[in-house]
Formats: structure tokens, C-alpha cells, sequence
């Protein structure tokens, strides 16, 4: 599939957009502690925090953010990010990247973890109990009723000199110290909750924000430095770009590094050891358009039939893969958010194919064959 001219086209898009004043100015690199999102009421001692904080506010440590009625987000190390959820409170204990560590004071927080490395040694204390992160994935926290939580990943809980491994799909509860006995837990029920289903929406957006500032670095352009936080113009925030790849996250959404964007949204199955999942194969049986998990870190090639996929697997001309000849990166006819800005192969945006502007859908959002600024 060559893509070289929307590539091409992509790049004076940006040139022109970076141009423009309000946005020129960014931010400085982000640090374990930086705030990267911020709703409703929150505050770091008694500073307030707002949309304006983001990426101009560190915690650091010793600093404790707590939230009212309302989420934050914290960014530890490259690729994983920490979310507070609504009455909770949290300090920042050690903000080394080598020895990140966060205390979780009451309320819940999950960790969404989308790249680990043996040298990063991530901690969360709770209830005088401390748990060390060993994989990716999703974890959650729940300093009043006493839960550590695994969707997915691995972590290892200490509780003086004993401690315990929770595997995924299984919780523990600190606070019950005579025990220290992990049990099964219904992923499904608490998937349905108000801060699980934030961390998730907040992962897909980042996703979308990963496509833009990975775009801007293209085949490694000024500026590019390795994998590490971005901050994205667009969307200004911080979002995680890989170094080599594509790297399938643990909510199931796609980040992809300055060598691979000119692919998104098509999702190559093929990357099984780069990312925490394999790749995302076609769903005959479901939403046609869903993303579905690969093989699990092998590296290879998945094939039609093998575990984790349900359907055509791989990406070639035609086959019915994330995006190809369907609707954009959330669906539906036009718009930011489909067949426009992630659009497809024949619906047009930013990276969309044969047809629309920058945003798919008309005037200075794409539209036809003639979309641009107006």
C-alpha cells in the first residue's frame, strides 16, 4: 500500500498548523509526576488545578494531588500512566525514573502500563503494604476497601517480609494481613466501572493523540529522540510514542512509533514482541471493526487460526483489517472521529486515503477531494 503522498501531504498539514503561534510554544520534557489531565476538582496542596495545568504542573515529591469530584492524570515512567479517581488522594514518594513510587492515600487508582523495562522499578504503597509493578498491563487500587487488583500484568504485593504474586484476573486485599491470599475476581463487573471506563476512554484518546505526535517526528524529523513522552499539539497533552513498531496498548488501543504512523489506523498483526499484545485481528463474530488482541509477546507471525485472533490476520491489500475500507478510528460518516481524522482507506482525513482533507468532512475538516483551510 504506498502512502508516501499522504505522508507527504500530513507533513505540510503540520508544517503549516505548527506554525501558528498559539501552538509553537511546548511545553518542557515531561518527568515522572507531570500532570498530563485534569477534570472537575483537583489540586496539588492548595494549588488548583485546571485544563491549563496540564503539562506545566510537576508533582514532585513528597506532593500530594487530591481529588474532590473529580479524575487526574499523573504520568510515572514512558508509557504508564497514573489516574486518580473521584475523593482520592495520592503522593508522589520517589520520582526517579529508575525508583518511581506513589503512594495511594484513600480513594482508588488504576495504572495502565503500556511498556515495562527490567530497570524500571515501579511501586505503589497502600495501606502499609507495597506493590511492585512486573508487567504491563492494567492494575487498580482501592485504598478503602483494601483491593490490589490485576486486569492484566503481574505484580508482586510486600507486606513486611512476606509477600505474595498476584497473576492477572486476580486481587488481593492488603488489609487482610493474617491471609495475604490471592482470589478470582469478575473482570466484567468492575470493567463497568466509572474509573475503569475512564482509564480506558482516556487510553484511547491518547492513542489518537500517539498518531499525531508520532507524525510530527516521521521517519525520525527534528526533534526525535527515542521513545519517551510527546507532547502533542492537538490534543496538548503528553502521549507515550514508541521507539521501534507498533505497539498494542492493554486497553487494546494502537501506539505507534515515527517509523510505522504512516500506517495507522491499519494495525499490522505483526509486532507480537514489541507490544503487550500481538497485533489486532478482524472479528468476523463481533463488531467487524473491533480491535481484537493478538498473539502474546512471540514476535512471530501470526496465521489465520492461531490463538488470539478470529479471522484474516494479516495485513495485506484487501483483507478486512482495523480500518481498511471501513469507518474512522471511533466509526461513523465524517467528522473528527470518522472516516476523517483516522479515516479509512476510501473515507478520507488526516491519514484517511482517496479522498477528504485534514479532518474529513468538509472545509477546513477535509471534505471531498478538495478539503483544506477555508
Amino acid at each position: 500500500m504506498r502512502l508516501s503522498g499522504w505522508k507527504l501531504l500530513a507533513g505540510s498539514f503540520l508544517a503549516a498548523i505548527l506554525s501558528v503561534p498559539a501552538w509553537a510554544a511546548t511545553p518542557t520534557p515531561a518527568l515522572p509526576g507531570t500532570l498530563n489531565y485534569v477534570e472537575g476538582q483537583a489540586s496539588i496542596g492548595t494549588e488548583a488545578l485546571n485544563a491549563k495545568s496540564v503539562g506545566s504542573v510537576d508533582l514532585q515529591g513528597g506532593q500530594t494531588i487530591t481529588t474532590d469530584t473529580g479524575k487526574a492524570e499523573v504520568l510515572l515512567t514512558p508509557g504508564v500512566f497514573f489516574r486518580l479517581g473521584d475523593n482520592s488522594a495520592a503522593t508522589l514518594v520517589s520520582p526517579d525514573l529508575t525508583n518511581t513510587e506513589i503512594a495511594l492515600n484513600n480513594g482508588q487508582a488504576m495504572v495502565e502500563a503500556d511498556e515495562m523495562h527490567k530497570d524500571n522499578l515501579l511501586r505503589v504503597q497502600q495501606d502499609g503494604s507495597t506493590t511492585q509493578l512486573l508487567k504491563a498491563g492494567i492494575y487498580g487500587f482501592d485504598a478503602n476497601s483494601g483491593e490490589v487488583r490485576v486486569f492484566k500484568g503481574e505484580a508482586m504485593v510486600w507486606d513486611g517480609d512476606r509477600h505474595v504474586k498476584v497473576k492477572s484476573g486476580h486481587e488481593l486485599d492488603v488489609k487482610d494481613t493474617a491471609r495475604l491470599k490471592t482470589t478470582k475476581f469478575d473482570k466484567k463487573e468492575y470493567e463497568q466501572s466509572d474509573l475503569y471506563r475512564f482509564s480506558n476512554l482516556r487510553s484511547e484518546y491518547l492513542a489518537e493523540s500517539n498518531v499525531n505526535a508520532a507524525g510530527i517526528y516521521a521517519n525520525g524529523g527534528p526533534g526525535w529522540y527515542g521513545a519517551g513522552w510527546y507532547w502533542d499539539p492537538f490534543f496538548l497533552d503528553y502521549t507515550w510514542v514508541p521507539g521501534a513498531g507498533i505497539w498494542g496498548g492493554p486497553f487494546g488501543w494502537p501506539f505507534y512509533s515515527p517509523f510505522w504512523v504512516g500506517y495507522a489506523p491499519y494495525y499490522y498483526p505483526y509486532y507480537g514482541g514489541y507490544g503487550y499484545y500481538g497485533g489486532y485481528g478482524y472479528n468476523a463474530t463481533a463488531h467487524p471493526w473491533q480491535p481484537h488482541h493478538g498473539l502474546y509477546g512471540t514476535g512471530q507471525v501470526p496465521r489465520v487460526g492461531e490463538p488470539g485472533f478470529r479471522g484474516p490476520s494479516r495485513a495485506e491489500v484487501g483483507a478486512p483489517h482495523f480500518g481498511v475500507m471501513g469507518p474512522g478510528f471511533h466509526g461513523g460518516p465524517g467528522g473528527f472521529h470518522g472516516g476523517g481524522f483516522h479515516g479509512s482507506m476510501m473515507a478520507g482525513g488526516f491519514h484517511g486515503g482517496m479522498g477528504g482533507g485534514f479532518h474529513g468532512g468538509g472545509g477546513f475538516h477535509g471534505g471531498g477531494f478538495g478539503g483544506g483551510h477555508r
